[in-house]
């Protein structure tokens, strides 16, 4: 199955300013299959190196970091001779080495002629917790479940092409929508971890994704326990179950109080960064002034937390698959946060900006704003054909964007300031955005 990242990385093995790579991602969402398929695809060679699963690996990078050494070593355990530019080098649970991983930097400096891509899991908080880390030595890329495009091109790849050449901003026909709709609500029960969407593929069974789901879910609680601070373990549980409950409330607001009985952000705060840096959860502040930079007005009191992946969150939640496949409203149970947080994801995989929402008071509520070119556009999240909004008419009254974004299952229509997207093409926005443009002009 493809995986749009790996246009990126041919770029970062033919650009002239290449560094080491760190690969960064969730546990299981195909960090390592990506490396090796690269590797395969675009190498002569590939020298694989698991520092979980070959622990005596440490031994090389223990005492001087003699790179020349430590690459002739290399060699030998990979049993011939590693060539440059020729052989791609992984290096993968990295964080299992931060000795390996700070060895980057000299890499970098003193052998740029060699190709190194590494990952791992918890790479963020392995990060953040090492000192002397060789910033500006090294490239980052991120790699994200399956976003919607990537599972509709490994499943009706006819339709994905389709989809991803969209000339203009007119309705789509009936017959594309009802497949694009039967596929989205699909995504949104399965969601986008690869081995979830390969057992998907080969039996259609949701009774079968539900138990990797579950497996899933449990191999990042015992990373609670395995990785974390032990003082932050109980408190990684606590907010990490209290994620439906939070978003299930009426406005999504994150609430201390609600993960336990008295807590405050001081009590939380370390345990919340930590789900944050291993890229478990995504955390959406509120601005009361929507102006640029967005950041420069963050109310820091407010967020909103969302998971990494929808159908994991729907696990989690307990809203059954048969109820987003059969039900016209398809988030009935859930509020519409199920629709947030699918949006949030797509929006991550194809916009480098930060997204906040604002609200004013106890008026008005805009789900997302996001910053394009020079403007700050508002987005609406709607999960059915019901589209009415209040706090979007009062934002646009107020501020007075140059377009508004909404994103429904009505089929794709402009009209007066307002770009209505369907839910299935959120990540053809950008190329939506620049058709809008093109129009204007």
């Amino acid at each position: 199955m493809k995986r749009l990242l790996m246009k990126q990385l041919l770029k970062w093995k033919m650009s002239p300013r290449r560094k080491p790579l760190i690969l960064r991602g969730v546990r299981q969402c195909g960090k390592t299959w990506l490396l090796k398929e690269f590797g395969k695809l675009h190498y002569d060679k590939t020298a694989y190196f698991n520092f979980e699963s070959q622990p005596r690996l440490k031994n090389m990078f223990a005492g001087e970091l003699d790179i020349v050494r430590i690459l002739t070593d290399l060699s030998a355990v990979h049993g011939e001779k590693i060539t440059p530019g020729k052989t791609l080098i992984i290096f993968d649970e990295i964080q299992e080495c931060p000795v390996a991983l700070n060895s980057l930097k000299y890499f970098c400096e003193q052998t740029p002629e060699y190709h190194i891509a590494a990952a791992g899991s918890l790479l963020g908080i392995t990060i953040s917790g090492q000192h002397g880390f060789p910033v500006g030595k090294v490239n980052f890329l991120d790699l994200y479940p399956f976003s919607f495009n990537e599972f509709l091109n490994a499943l009706d790849k006819e339709l994905a092409e389709y989809v991803n050449n969209i000339s203009s901003l007119s309705p789509l026909p009936d017959a594309i929508t009802e497949r694009l709709e039967r596929h989205f609500r699909d995504y949104l029960a399965i969601g986008g971890m690869p081995e979830v969407i390969d057992s998907w593929k080969s039996t259609n069974d949701y009774n079968e994704t539900e138990i990797i789901q579950q497996e899933i879910l449990q191999s990042y609680e015992l990373d609670f326990a395995k990785h974390a601070p032990k003082h932050d373990v109980p408190k990684l549980f606590l907010l990490w179950n209290s994620i439906p409950v939070q978003l299930a409330r009426e406005n999504g607001k994150f609430i201390y109080g609600e993960v336990k009985s008295g807590a405050r952000a001081r009590d939380l705060e370390d345990a919340l960064r930590w789900l944050q840096e291993a890229g478990l959860v995504y955390k959406v502040n509120r601005i009361e002034k929507p102006s640029i930079p967005p950041a420069a007005y963050v109310d820091a009191k407010f967020f909103k937390l969302y998971l990494f992946d929808t159908g994991l969150l729907r696990k989690m939640a307990k809203v059954q698959a048969a109820s987003i496949i059969t039900e016209p409203d398809i988030f009935g149970e859930f509020k519409g946060r199920l629709a947030e947080n699918f949006v949030l994801q797509e929006l991550r995989c194809s916009q480098e900006s930060d997204l906040y929402y604002w609200a004013s008071g106890n008026i008005a509520e805009v789900d997302f704003i996001m910053q394009h070119q020079q403007d700050l556009l508002p987005i609406e999240v709607k999960s059915g054909c019901n589209v009415k909004s209040k706090s979007l008419q009062t934002y646009r009254a107020k501020y007075q964007p140059p377009c508004a974004l909404r994103f429904s299952l009505l089929n794709l229509h402009y009209e007066k300031g307002l770009l209505n997207i369907p839910l299935y093409l959120v990540h053809q926005m950008p190329a939506l955005l620049k058709l809008l443009a093109a129009d204007s002009k």
